[in-house]
């Protein structure tokens, strides 16, 4: 995931690349007693230690105090907040505090109001819950607790608050703000302090930042935590269908949700369950009625288990609780169904553990974007929250999302429910259309096409297997056969197509219903997958297959190759007529590199897994203390997977195509790291990960750059690689990537839809019939390939254009503690690097 427009981080950030912006805002900055001391760098790519201030910092105006703290209930990720927000604010020349214990730490002061430095957060990522805490505090809930909370930031010099917590913790934040001129002078009046004491803090700035497993806070998409506690549901939801199909039992699933049915329904989606009930739909008065019938169909197809999801807030169409207890009597109802039915209530397992690499990378991304926009805070600026539309990191005003939240629960009781799901994000309406397609949809024939508008459309993979593929089979099959298509899968990709489809079986196959239902949760391709381009197998032999299948359209899956086969059979259009088909193309490659998108299916999954993976390496490291482990990942020439995985586990460095390595980089390094551990005293435990893309150098590898690491260390530390290869296309698929799959698949079918039988000019005029589905900043977009191939493609490097997440790797260092470090010289080229060489021309 996580992701988010480069101009955003852009702006802050280009003090690192230009001095004269920087000194002119430094300027502005100091006149509005704002008195932020900012690190000022030389136009050479060099960066300093965070830690490290220079000594003319001292005659500017004093650091600016800022303040972090946690609040509600706890959410995998809130620590990586907390650790984003400490790094950032040194790193901008601030101190950092955090608050203890939520607004009890505020009321009562003291020690819960604690200045960290950089080490003291060191190892945060991994941890699950909040290690700053969190308690519920009445005290404040009055005007004499926010005035003791008041004196106690007074005196410890904060006027700069971010608050990760839920709704009511943010509501309880901007009321705060918006008292604290009155709790001023009221401390004044009654002599608690002194006019001069609160002089330079007349106005309070607060950001928050959503931490919630329910993501129940309108205008954002996701909240930190949500896709933790999904992964949670979705392992244990993976786990009970496995006992519920050795008895063919039902089971019914109560998850967390009071108010927001979030989690059930993604759960729903992800785990192709059969039924679920979430407060913001509520089933038609005929509910019972409507999922025995479901899962009375389902049964008579052959399936041997049935799963029902409900939300512990779920409610009936006149507001009356729906309880598990309540569905599971129906499915065991003798003379109903009488189906062997168990309840499992998940609780709160749903919060617990480690976040994974998307709320990592979430967390870590609005900590940084909540100190920018605490330090851009004027007394004017609305109080506002961090949120994420689609990959897009954006503020908005706090009260706005809390009036919209609630509104949701009035619309819910004003039995409003299309209104409800309109005010939650755009993909919550998406997503709960997708469950009805793909559980349900079957049963209503009215969603039926007519006859003559009904298509054959084949399936097929291209490329590596990644996470999510298999959802995305099975969620279009299940929407093609909800509309009267005909899905027919295509085995092994272009190679099984041209060699194997005269086979007994045959490559080229209708899919079965049942089987593909069960492939929800199921990793790599179940209907094969091949790097094989159509120009290798014969694009006469793929054109004239295409012909005799009678194909109306296809839907691709996969990575850059699937991307290039797409181009190939666009061109071939001309000499060969049967290719003026629509085809779609849905990316899925852990490398996320095929233009068009910002998301591929299976690169969250390859993260998780390589968080995974690092997460035990460090603590190996750590552990044996004074190690340094280099970790080489995947992802051919696209330096994605190294860099958000370099957020999501602290990485001292990362390597990547896209810049290049050198002796010099990694000469700054290795004194770097003899510093870090030169540093480590006591019963600090210093380990250490640098991760360096498979295709980052032609000459340092992972196990070549350990050996110089631990040549170089004289004995100061150790060093050791670590390669884990193929595990990073992941087994089981993460919970966003099938997710995405069920939407992006669904969106794909319908793209295809649009052209219907038999429109072979209409096709081959236009763009758009053959085009890539996408996650643009804070939109879902089909761009023609076309397009794509001539103006955003690198093709020699098998990658777009633009990295739109390049800008990551600035705060991978800056969070790291890593120094400026000089990037290596660009290769020459052509007739300039014969002419160099020749000594016809000087060398630059």
């Amino acid at each position: 995931m996580p992701i988010f427009d480069r101009a955003i981080l852009s702006r802050p950030l280009s003090i690192l690349y230009n001095p004269f912006p920087a000194l002119f805002a430094l300027v502005l900055l100091s006149a509005s007693s704002l008195g932020i001391r900012l690190l000022l760098s030389s136009t050479t790519p060099r960066k300093v230690l965070p830690t490290k201030m220079s000594p003319a910092s001292n005659k500017m105006a004093p650091r600016k105090k800022i303040a972090i703290m946690t609040s509600g209930g706890d959410s995998p990720g809130m620590n990586a907040v907390v650790r984003a927000c400490v790094r950032m604010a040194i790193h901008m020349g601030c101190d950092a505090y955090c608050v203890y214990e939520g607004y009890e730490g505020l009321v009562r002061g003291g020690d819960l109001i604690k200045k960290m430095d950089w080490y003291d957060v060191r190892g945060w990522l991994s941890e699950g819950g909040t290690l700053i805490g969190t308690a519920r505090c009445m005290a404040f809930y009055e005007r004499a607790g926010r005035l003791t909370a008041a004196k106690n930031l007074i005196l410890s010099g904060i006027d700069a608050l971010i608050i990760c917590g839920g709704d009511g913790s943010l509501t309880g934040a901007d009321r705060f703000r918006a008292e604290w001129p009155s709790l001023l002078e009221e401390l004044v009046s009654t002599g608690e302090l002194t006019a001069e004491q609160i002089h330079s803090y007349k106005h309070l700035n607060i950001v928050g930042i959503v931490g919630s497993i329910d993501n129940d806070l309108s205008g954002t998409d996701a909240t930190v935590g949500c896709y933790s506690a999904l992964a949670r549901i979705c392992m244990c939801v993976d786990m009970i269908e496995a006992t519920a199909s050795s008895h063919s039992r039902a089971f019914v699933v109560e998850v967390m949700g009071r108010h927001c049915g979030w989690l059930a329904l993604m759960a729903g989606v992800a785990t192709g369950a059969d039924f679920i009930f979430i407060p913001e739909k509520p089933r038609e008065d005929n509910w019972r009625e409507e999922m025995c019938g479901v899962v009375q169909e389902h049964r008579k197809r052959g399936k041997r288990k049935t799963i029902v999801i409900i939300a512990e807030g779920a409610l009936d169409k006149f507001g009356n609780k729906i309880t598990p207890e309540q569905v599971r009597d129906l499915l065991a109802d003798k003379n109903g169904l009488a189906l062997d039915t168990r309840i499992t209530t998940l609780g709160h397992v749903q919060r617990g553990g480690t976040a994974v690499a998307y709320d990592r990378m979430l967390a870590t991304l609005q900590g940084v974007e909540a100190v920018k926009a605490v330090l851009e805070a004027t007394p004017e600026t609305k109080t506002c929250f961090i949120a994420i539309t689609e990959n897009k990191i954006v503020r908005k005003p706090l009260m706005e999302a809390v009036l919209d939240t609630k509104q949701v629960a009035k619309a819910i009781e004003s039995q409003d429910f299309d209104g409800a799901i309109g005010l939650r994000d755009a993909e919550f309406g998406e997503q709960y259309k997708s469950f009805m397609m793909t559980t349900a949809g079957q049963i209503d024939h009215e969603k039926m096409l007519p006859v003559k508008e009904r298509m054959k459309i084949g399936f097929i993979n291209v490329g590596a297997p990644a996470g999510g593929m298999n959802a995305a089979v099975r969620a279009g099959v299940s929407y093609c056969l909800s509309r009267g298509h005909e899905p027919i899968a295509i085995h092994n990709g272009f190679a099984g197509f041209a060699r194997h489809h005269a086979d007994t079986p045959s490559a080229v196959r209708p899919f079965d219903w049942l089987e593909v239902d069960g492939w929800a949760s199921k990793g790599g391709s179940e209907i094969g997958t091949n790097r094989e381009l159509p120009s290798e197998s014969g694009m006469e032999t793929i054109a004239n297959l295409i012909e005799q299948y009678q194909f109306d359209a296809l839907f691709l899956i996969g990575g850059f190759e699937a991307f290039h086969a797409v181009a190939e059979m666009r061109k071939a259009r001309d000499q060969y007529p049967s290719l003026c088909i629509p085809m779609a193309l849905l990316p899925a490659t852990i490398s996320n590199n095929v233009p068009g998108t910002e998301y591929s299916l299976g690169s969250d999954t390859c993260l998780n897994e390589l968080v995974d993976y690092c997460d035990k390496i460090k603590q190996s490291a750590s552990a044996t203390r004074r190690r340094v482990f280099v970790i080489e990942t995947q992802g051919g020439r696209s330096g994605y997977i190294a860099t958000l995985a370099g957020l999501g586990v602290g990485a001292s460095a990362v390597y990547l195509p896209e810049e290049g390595l050198s002796l010099e980089m990694l000469s700054e390094d290795v004194r770097h790291l003899k510093e870090v551990f030169a540093q480590d005293k006591g019963q600090s435990r210093a380990g250490r990960l640098i991760l360096i893309n498979e295709k980052a150098s032609k000459v340092y590898s992972a196990k070549l750059i350990a050996d110089i690491l631990r040549d170089e260390a004289h004995g100061r530390f150790e060093s050791r690689e670590g390669i884990p290869g193929h595990m990073q296309q992941g087994g089981v698929p993460s919970g966003m990537d099938r997710c995405r799959a069920v939407r992006l698949a669904i969106k794909c079918i319908q793209q295809l839809e649009k052209y219907g039988r038999n429109v072979h000019n209409r096709v081959k005029m236009d763009p758009m019939s053959a085009s890539v589905i996408g996650i643009k900043g804070a939109s879902v977009v089909f761009t023609p390939v076309q397009k794509l191939e001539e103006e955003e493609t690198d093709w020699p490097n098998r990658r777009p254009k633009a990295a739109h997440w390049l800008s990551m790797k600035e705060i991978v260092d800056i969070l790291g503690g890593r120094p400026r470090h000089t990037l290596p010289e660009p290769d020459l080229t052509g007739v300039k690097a014969k002419d160099v060489k020749r000594g016809l021309e000087p060398v630059n």
